[in-house]
């Protein structure tokens, strides 16, 4: 046996299958995608000066706005935030009343993105360097999973299980963003439940 290609052989089936188990993400049961993972169909930006609705992304794989990008069924922001600054994706869903919403998210080094409830954020990043720098389970330039339950108007997160906050208030509920603003950060996984 030849050990050299056996091994390669291995790297590239396991590396392949990772990339396919990304792209071919499937929600539990009662949940729902947000992301499909080859395109932003259900996606658009805002304008930031108005924050107005901007066309729908729906079939593209690039947005065009130079920081986000489509990987191995991830959104991708870049770190090119000298060049392209602070931006945003949206969902087209709206989301009012109680649901949940569940995602995973991995950053660079001192990066900071966020999902935002409108005009609410809750941050993520390097948990390490800033917001909520006492998370014992947030795993740096690692996938962490992030569980956000909306109940009555105020969000109950948690990062890999552990409580990040039981009281942000969502002022203005609506449409979904996430954030790319310093910083490489990926999302993927994302998806959501209606509650009753």
């Amino acid at each position: 046996m030849n050990y050299p290609s056996f091994a390669r052989f291995f790297a590239v089936a396991c590396a392949l299958a990772v990339r396919l188990s990304a792209q071919s993400f499937t929600p539990e049961p009662g949940f729902t995608a947000l992301f499909n993972g080859r395109d932003l169909t259900g996606w658009h930006h805002k304008d930031p000066a108005t924050f107005v609705d901007g066309p729908a992304l729906d079939g593209k794989n690039d947005p065009g706005d130079g920081r986000y990008s489509i990987k191995d069924g991830a959104l991708v922001g870049n770190d090119q935030k000298a060049e392209k600054g602070r931006v945003l994706l949206w969902t087209a869903k709206e989301f009012k009343g109680n649901f949940v919403v569940r995602f995973e998210f991995k950053a660079a080094e001192k990066t900071d993105g966020g999902l935002f409830f409108n005009k609410t954020q809750l941050q993520c990043g390097d948990y390490s360097s800033y917001a909520y720098k006492n998370c014992k389970a947030y795993r740096p330039l690692d996938w962490n999973a992030i569980e956000v339950t909306v109940q009555d108007g105020v969000a109950r997160a948690t990062c890999n299980g552990e409580l990040l906050t039981d009281s942000l208030k969502i002022v203005e509920p609506g449409q979904l963003g996430f954030e790319s603003d310093k910083g490489a950060i990926s999302y993927r996984s994302l998806r959501f439940k209606t509650l009753p």
